[in-house]
């Protein structure tokens, strides 16, 4: 009886441990919204300075906040250590203030299919 427990305890710990992978994106659909809302200030190939109103976002996935050369950052992002992955572009896209007090980033994504999209689609930039 006593080992049914262990057992029991151990399939739970390891039901806990595993993290839900978040549904893919669509990058096509994830191209088209970026042309639509974020492309106005982001560029998705390399853009000496940025892609006007914001840094391009070629290569964001694996990259640094506010480290693109040339693109003036605001404290608040520059402050940010972590390297961005899908899960903070996914929080920060959801709500950048919430993320990054002080971040000039004006336009947030409260759709999830949208977020999820665009993500996939900044993940082949590279």
């Amino acid at each position: 009886m006593r080992y049914r427990w262990i057992a029991a305890a151990l399939g739970l710990a390891a039901l806990a441990s595993t993290a839900v992978a978040a549904p893919a994106g669509d990058v096509a659909a994830g191209k088209e919204l970026f042309s639509e809302q974020c492309g106005l200030c982001h560029s998705a190939v390399p853009t000496p300075g940025g892609g006007g109103g914001g840094p391009d976002l070629n290569g964001v996935v694996g990259r640094k906040p506010g480290s693109v050369d040339g693109f003036t950052y605001t404290r608040a992002l520059k402050a940010k250590t972590d390297a961005w992955t899908a899960e903070l572009l996914n929080t920060f896209l959801a709500d950048p203030q919430a993320y990054s007090s002080g971040t000039s980033m004006p336009v947030n994504l409260t759709d999830a299919k949208d977020r999820a999209n665009v993500i996939a689609y900044l993940s082949t930039l590279k």
